[in-house]
């Protein structure tokens, strides 16, 4: 099986003015079909070339390749960004199961969101940040480069069901915020997709 790059459920200006079209043309056109090609090569010919992207995520800790690190970059990144595209879209709100679970873990949303944006903030350089499902507990946590929560604690020092998550990546927002990585931060509340977050928590 070889991984495709996953078509958009919307078009590429959908975000605007919040995350542009430009933008999001090249990430997903150029980058994310970057990480797609270089994990087909990468898994040609191994026996986890069968394997979901999900399901390769799941077991990454067991993978045993002579370029696992390369594989970890890239496969993570296809994981990372098809997720990613599911996050976004405009006009849905936080409601139900989720946000009583974000109040009850982080006391209000706004302190939720506040949290969240301190964490990304203080990311050094590239990599994602997270909302997670521990065991029932909901967590903020950050990852370096292409890692993700579903790695493991071995691989991304980290773990948990992702809920929701943004690229910490400058080719994520540089087009427009150049270096004001607080401005794109805070520009994801506008196009997080809740509906798709609220059923991932149930998952």
């Amino acid at each position: 099986m070889s991984y495709v790059l996953p078509s958009l459920t919307y078009s590429y200006d959908a975000l605007e003015p919040f995350f542009d079209k430009e933008t999001m043309k090249i990430h997903h056109t150029k980058h994310h079909q970057n990480y797609v090609n270089n994990t087909n090569t990468i898994l040609k010919n191994t026996i986890f070339s069968s394997l979901s992207i999900d399901e390769l995520m799941s077991i990454f800790n067991e993978i045993v390749l002579e370029n696992k690190n390369e594989l970890r970059n890239n496969a993570g990144g296809h994981f990372n960004h098809s997720f990613f595209w599911k996050t976004l879209k405009l006009g849905t709100v936080l409601t139900g199961e989720l946000k009583i679970e974000i109040e009850k873990q982080f006391g209000t949303v706004n302190s939720f969101k506040e949290k969240f944006e301190e964490v990304a903030l203080n990311h050094f350089g590239s990599g994602w940040i997270w909302l997670v499902n521990q065991n029932g507990i909901l967590s903020i946590v950050s990852t370096i480069n292409q890692d993700n929560p579903l790695m493991g604690k071995s691989i991304s020092n980290t773990s948990g069901c992702p809920i929701i998550g943004l690229d910490l990546w400058e080719h994520a927002y540089y087009l427009k915020y150049q270096n004001r990585r607080l401005d794109y931060i805070k520009s994801f509340w506008n196009v997080v997709n809740w509906e798709e977050a609220s059923n991932r928590l149930q998952k």
